[in-house]
């Protein structure tokens, strides 16, 4: 179809036979976050590939905001037999589950694919295509209103570039990782973007709070009740929670619990007008929580040791190495509050920690070793090349 215009409900389905046809697809959205309790769909871009010119994918656009049935796509995505080619796409994958009411399977993410192959796990998508296919697109829609009407020729045309080479840039870096060994790894990590969501539970919100491990228990479950109000406040009227009440605001709130209209302009953060429309909503919220089971602190865990960072410092030059070695993304391996788990954990000798380092093909490529490190077994050491090396320790020896 023409990338000019948008699609009809006629072209979605010819799209989707398409790229059942070919078992892939690519797809990219457009939103709005702002001033909103969830972000709006407003288009979606999708590339699927062609018999004559598998490097020109057909390419689609999708105004979600007006009458286009999109059920075929939706079907699509959630078909295991399809491959879905994204690029940084949690957030679109969270979205389409969403508006869509549908999973998203066989995910091929490009951003995550390429800390396999050499490349930052956070590349960019312009710089991504400039660095494996040599090509350059143009951003200067990406700040645009999406959902204003009718969209400008401007805007498609950067939405239909936006996916125009998705799929050319997932065959390379899948041929690259092919021959590395690393597809399965990608792959692997790709799995976890599955569950990507944007909706969160009324009550745990509380839990973000600021501070929130300095109130009692008592102030705790009135954080709790606000949360959960704010929550729903915010998602009916469908604005940002902060406009319905600061964070701050609502941790003094929690600690001062005040029954009256008037001990509520002492509060900063709650302007007058909040006062008026919202007041008696949150003073019976606040009575609510003090009527609830207070919330004990959680018991105390150990804070990081400042004895432990040689330890951390120890350990990440031993995975920086391996993943220099293995041409990944160091970022892929470990956080640093990953590591502080797994150091905290050996020196107390406590269980191995539940974190994403120890796991799956990190594992493999790292834990062994991570754990003879720590364990003593083994020490690093400068090799004859200058690189890191692994020697036996002295409980080896």
């Amino acid at each position: 179809m023409d990338e000019s215009r948008l699609a009809t409900s006629a072209d979605v389905r010819g799209a989707a036979q398409t790229a059942r046809r070919h078992g892939r697809l690519g797809i990219d959205t457009e939103f709005m976050s702002e001033g909103r309790y969830r972000a709006l769909l407003c288009l979606v871009q999708v590339a699927v590939g062609t018999p004559d010119a598998p490097g020109e994918p057909q390419i689609i656009l999708i105004d979600t905001l007006d009458e286009v049935d999109i059920t075929p796509l939706a079907l699509l995505l959630a078909d295991r037999d399809v491959e879905v080619v994204l690029h940084a796409g949690r957030q679109d994958v969270a979205i389409l589950r969403r508006v869509w009411s549908t999973e998203v399977t066989n995910i091929f993410d490009t951003q995550a694919a390429a800390g396999f192959a050499g490349a930052s796990a956070q590349a960019g998508y312009a710089n991504l295509l400039a660095q494996i296919l040599g090509r350059r697109v143009s951003k200067t829609a990406s700040y645009t209103r999406w959902d204003a009407r009718p969209l400008t020729p401007e805007q498609l045309s950067y939405a239909a570039e936006d996916v125009a080479h998705l799929l050319g840039l997932a065959d390379e870096l899948q041929s690259r990782l092919s021959k590395t060994g690393r597809l399965e790894w990608a792959r692997e990590e790709c799995v976890r973007l599955e569950s990507a969501t944007d909706e969160r539970d009324p009550e745990l919100a509380w839990e973000r709070l600021p501070r929130i491990s300095q109130l009692d228990p008592r102030a705790r479950a009135v954080a709790k009740e606000l949360g959960a109000w704010r929550e729903r406040t915010a998602a009916e009227e469908d604005r940002p929670v902060g406009s319905v009440l600061a964070d701050q605001a609502m941790v003094e709130l929690a600690k001062r619990q005040p029954s009256k209209l008037s001990a509520l302009e002492q509060i900063r953060g709650i302007h007058p007008s909040g006062i008026r429309r919202r007041g008696h909503a949150i003073l019976d919220t606040i009575t609510a929580g003090l009527q609830a089971p207070p919330i004990p602190r959680e018991p105390g865990r150990e804070r990081f040791d400042p004895a432990d960072a040689p330890l951390i410092a120890l350990a990440e030059a031993l995975l920086r190495a391996r993943a220099a070695q293995a041409g990944l993304a160091y970022e892929l391996i470990a956080s640093r509050s990953e590591l502080e788990a797994i150091i905290g954990a050996a020196r107390r000798s406590e269980p191995e920690p539940d974190v994403r380092t120890l796991g799956g093909w990190r594992s493999e490529l790292v834990g062994a070793d991570l754990r003879d490190l720590l364990a003593g077994k083994d020490a690093l050491a400068v090799g004859p090349d200058g690189s890191l090396v692994l020697t036996p320790g002295p409980s080896r020896t």
